[in-house]
């Protein structure tokens, strides 16, 4: 697992638990849990209930947040056959930023200013970030889930796989529960647990949230004021730097160092500049801030520079393809034009990527789980090994490198 689900919206958490491969692992034999799980549902509850009154929520709180709680086996056979994403950047950001989307959303920015101004006065996030996270989230409120919430966090906190990570979340619902922001026989998100127009879950709700419109309530699932200002909190959580872009596309020239290319790297972009890579925005003013060159499908594909705020996405979701996809989304809801999509070369198929895996890791490299996705671990090895062997190392995998090797 990326990071603690304490602070992951629905699609990121179901798009990083996919590249986790399923994640955390059963507690080992003679192990003692990190939190108490399974067994009786009723003694269970009772033990929440329990710890939820030591951590000042009140008994008759928790009581209704439980009163006719259940195991949904449809949350177990979820979280026990995730899918994989195994979409291109092109695929998946062509399908997500769609010209429909766009148009809804720069309504919404437009229905919503005041709020938006709000946002970005308060917490500085723009509402191009902002509306982006929405529309991918839930396609702006309209696709939120139709698990019960209670229940969800019930059966994952029950259950032995992550109970550390759901119990605190189910915790905090007897909260929400008790702050009347909830419903707990009524409310639906998705299925780990995630509610509302941006897809929140209850602790992050509870630390971060704002009551938009003014009726004494954060309820994300009905209000887009109260969803607008919360994410806007909690991206400026995640470090989000006022006055600051966070993706730009630009151009490249064709004797750069691609080995140099990445997330992680140590240039600024200036350097980058200097080398030749031209914004396509022509903006060369934040130069002196640290940019990373992020070639999602190669030097002959779409080129963009990655500055420092590029790091809230990876904290939101550490999907390559959705974080990319979502950070663009916001710089073409903030003006810029569409991307150039090149002429990348030929990636591979899912049983060719994990050939390559499988000879990577024979080299020595690591590549964490041999599972056909084209993840920063292979990547980084794609680029060392392209490097080895003379060929352009921008680390995408090619039928060419596959055979090379």
């Amino acid at each position: 697992m990326h990071r603690s689900l304490a602070s992951r919206s629905a699609l990121a958490l179901l798009f990083a638990l996919a590249l986790a491969g399923g994640a955390a692992a059963q507690q080992a034999p003679g192990a003692v849990p990190a939190a108490p799980c399974g067994g009786d549902l009723s003694a269970f509850l009772e033990g929440v209930k329990k710890d939820a009154v030591a951590a000042g929520a009140s008994a008759a709180a928790a009581d209704e947040a439980f009163a006719g709680a259940d195991i949904d086996p449809k949350v177990l056979s979820r979280d026990r056959a995730q899918g994989v994403f195994k979409q291109t950047f092109l695929e998946f950001s062509q399908r997500t930023v769609s010209q429909a989307r766009l148009d809804i959303g720069r309504q919404k920015m437009k229905q919503y200013a005041d709020v938006f101004a709000r946002a970005e006065q308060e917490f500085g996030v723009p509402p191009g970030v902002i509306t982006a996270f929405w529309a991918m989230e839930t396609d702006f409120g309209a696709v939120q889930g139709d698990f019960n919430t209670r229940n969800a966090l019930v059966t994952l906190s029950h259950d032995c796989r992550r109970p550390e990570l759901f119990r605190p979340q189910l915790i905090a619902l007897i909260e929400m529960v008790e702050h009347g922001d909830l419903d707990p026989a009524t409310n639906t998100g998705a299925w780990a647990g995630e509610i509302g127009q941006v897809q929140m879950l209850p602790r992050d709700i509870i630390a971060y949230g704002m009551d938009g419109d003014g009726d004494g309530h954060v309820r994300l699932k009905q209000s887009s004021p109260d969803a607008i200002l919360t994410a806007a909190k909690f991206i400026q959580h995640l470090g989000f730097e006022r006055g600051q872009p966070w993706l730009q596309e630009v151009t490249l020239p064709d004797n750069l160092p691609f080995e140099k290319s990445g997330l992680g790297g140590t240039m600024k972009a200036a350097e980058w500049f200097a080398l030749g890579v031209k914004p396509r925005d022509g903006n060369t003013a934040f130069g002196d801030l640290e940019g990373d060159l992020v070639l999602p499908q190669g030097r002959m594909g779409p080129a963009f520079i990655a500055y420092p705020n590029f790091k809230i996405y990876l904290e939101w979701n550490k999907s390559f393809i959705y974080t990319t996809s979502a950070a663009y989304f916001g710089t073409r809801l903030s003006g810029a034009e569409p991307y150039l999509k090149g002429m990348p070369e030929q990636g591979l198929a899912s049983d060719q990527m994990k050939a390559l895996q499988t000879k990577l890791q024979s080299l020595g490299h690591d590549v964490g789980e041999i599972d056909g996705i084209l993840g920063s671990g292979t990547r980084v090895a794609i680029q060392k090994e392209q490097k080895r062997l003379g060929m352009p190392a921008d680390g995408w995998a090619t039928p060419a490198l596959l055979n090379a090797l």
